[in-house]
């Protein structure tokens, strides 16, 4: 099984700690816009980030690579791949797949994926994550995009039972402004958004953000733009060997997330649960065996 290769941003928050100073604020500059504020001349780059151009020089190779336009080359990689189409990605599978049948190859590549995702994620992260979604003096909205609103509905769904006060956002409506009329300081803005990125979605982050909003951010590993917005950022890997992009590791994540919000609010989620209980038997909405 062979997993996909590390991003640029991938190694660049693994060897942060190992950083100079000096590197630790290039490191700071170069995530802000990533990846085009890496592509500028090296001279660029240093002033950027107040730093001196050896020092570009001297944290590129700790990366691994032999000099800045061998990092400036993989930074183009992972741009085309950001941007690349449906077709693209299929033909970009083609062109290297293997005889093994796709059951197979498939599975291999969501196992590497879920594997490469988990060693990302921060867990002081995640609890400050669930910590704030268990609050329920702030509100809860989740919004996605296009392919990304079958996540957001199901998050909403599970909850808006373990606690009151959530809003779904339709993303795909003109209407979308409206939501933000409601928002105040601290509420928490829950954001799924791979690549692709949409610029509705981009806009809605910002602005929620001068409100005074919380953002937690589920995106893909070349992240998207709206984590420049974002408290806590989750990245989970998505590339399969297929037109589509696959939604599994992000799906892992959000359901531990939702498991731990379920424990922190759980004397109040099991109230709502047989209110909700309760409700669906006197509508019958579900068939009785017994």
């Amino acid at each position: 099984m062979t997993d996909q290769p590390e991003t640029i941003a991938e190694r660049l928050q693994n060897a942060f700690d190992s950083l100079t100073r000096a590197e630790r604020q290039l490191a700071d500059s170069l995530l802000q816009n990533y990846p085009v504020s890496g592509l500028a001349s090296i001279t660029q780059v240093a002033k950027a980030a107040e730093v001196s151009t050896p020092t570009v020089v001297r944290m590129v190779q700790k990366l691994g690579f032999s000099g800045f336009p061998d990092f400036q080359n993989a930074l183009r990689r992972e741009l085309e791949a950001q941007i690349s189409d449906p077709i693209t990605k299929h033909d970009t599978w083609v062109e290297s797949a293997p005889d093994a049948h796709i059951l197979n190859r498939f599975t291999d590549a969501v196992m590497g994926n879920i594997r490469q995702t988990l060693t990302q994620i921060d867990p002081e992260q995640f609890d400050r994550a669930c910590a704030m979604l268990a609050e329920t003096n702030h509100s809860v909205l989740v919004v996605g995009g296009r392919i990304t609103r079958a996540l957001a509905d199901y998050f909403f769904m599970h909850m808006q039972v373990a606690r009151p006060g959530v809003t779904h956002i339709q993303s795909m409506s003109n209407a979308w402004v409206h939501y933000l009329l409601d928002i105040k300081p601290g509420d928490v803005v829950v954001i799924f958004d791979v690549r692709r990125y949409e610029n509705s979605t981009l806009r809605l982050a910002k602005m929620a953000k001068e409100k005074g909003a919380r953002i937690v951010l589920f995106t893909d590993q070349w992240r998207s733009p709206v984590h420049e917005f974002a408290d806590c950022t989750f990245c989970g890997r998505i590339a399969v060997p297929s037109a589509w992009d696959s939604n599994t590791a992000l799906m892992l994540i959000l359901e531990a997330m939702i498991a731990e919000v379920q424990e922190h609010t759980w004397d109040l989620t099991r109230q709502r649960m047989e209110e909700l209980e309760g409700m669906f038997d006197r509508t019958r909405f579900f068939r009785k065996f017994t």
